[in-house]
């Protein structure tokens, strides 16, 4: 690991410090400050000239200020002789506007995409994208790792009685299809309409659910009303106490509160993204470091990235 350099963003220091002690580094020193305008100023206090630079970010809320502060964390270390600089962003903000669903809407996580590569990005390393087709819009490597195998790991673990794999929406299908299949279990697909932005309404639900437990999958949670929805039809349905997974746990609003629902056993996320320490017990927690850790290692060492995916 020489020539190996890794600074943290405000985001999810936490994160950043494990890591670096999966890897034995230490963390870059740097500071990070605000005018009194509000303007983000960055100054790294070590040489990074001709080192592999690894910053980790992940565009969290405040989700504008960690894309600005990374953007400005960029362009300093391009401007102090790095090597090369790669981007650890575990959670991609902005993915949810992927494509136009309407005349004149933007597809912002192009313009974060390109916004990122051309200030001076080199890789891109992230944790399962709201949609695969983003990798697309980089002219750049991504490195996309999944959270999927933690999952699978957990969950035999847990020896769910009668599980059935739910999919709240058609976009997780595939992910669900694939989850059922390495649980030898059925899986069910929700059909919903979204009303607008943040609201989601079920109409169907495809495949049978009655006596069984849910384990409902998404790669995010942001305001929980979607999943609170979701277990609720299919308690309707028949179906026992859901287990929720997801990569991603943003937790807008009242979000917290909204998962302390009596028919939830458990909500299993990872650590992508920071979360409060005062958090209802049935939240279930899974370490990232080791997997980006490892990522890093096989980038600057060599190795093939898709070892690191059993689930394939």
């Amino acid at each position: 690991m020489k020539n190996i350099k890794i600074f943290s963003g405000s985001s999810n220091l936490e994160l950043a410090r494990k890591v670096c002690e999966q890897l034995d580094l230490p963390l870059g020193k740097s500071a990070i400050s605000r005018l009194q305008s509000g303007e983000i100023h960055v100054s790294y206090e070590e040489s990074l000239r001709n080192h592999h630079v690894f910053l980790i970010q992940s565009l969290s809320h405040p989700v504008n200020e960690h894309l600005v502060e990374l953007l400005v964390m960029i362009d300093a270390a391009k401007r102090a002789s790095a090597k090369s600089i790669n981007i650890v962003m575990p959670y991609y903000g902005y993915a949810r506007q992927e494509r136009k669903s309407a005349p004149r809407e933007p597809i912002s996580a192009k313009m974060v995409a390109d916004v990122l590569t051309t200030v001076g990005a080199d890789r891109i390393i992230t944790v399962d994208l709201h949609a695969d087709p983003i990798q697309g819009f980089f002219k750049i490597t991504v490195d996309h790792l999944t959270a999927l195998d933690m999952i699978i790991d957990y969950l035999r673990e847990k020896s769910i009685k009668n599980p059935v794999v739910v999919s709240p929406d058609a976009g997780r299908a595939t992910t669900a299809e694939k989850l059922a299949g390495l649980l030898d279990c059925p899986f069910a697909i929700m059909i919903k309409n979204r009303p607008a932005h943040n609201q989601s309404e079920i109409t169907h639900i495809i495949g049978e659910v009655e006596g069984m437990t849910p384990i409902i999958i998404e790669d995010l949670i942001d305001t929980g009303s979607t999943i609170v929805n979701v277990v609720e039809a299919l308690k309707k349905r028949g179906a026992e106490d859901a287990f929720i997974c997801a990569t991603h746990g943003l937790f807008s609003e009242n979000a917290v509160d909204k998962l302390s629902h009596p028919n939830i056993q458990e909500v299993v996320i990872t650590d992508t993204i920071a979360l409060e320490r005062d958090r209802p017990d049935n939240f279930i927690i899974l370490p990232m470091a080791p997997l980006l850790g490892t990522a890093i290692r096989i980038i600057t060492e060599g190795g093939s990235i898709a070892t690191l995916f059993k689930s394939e």
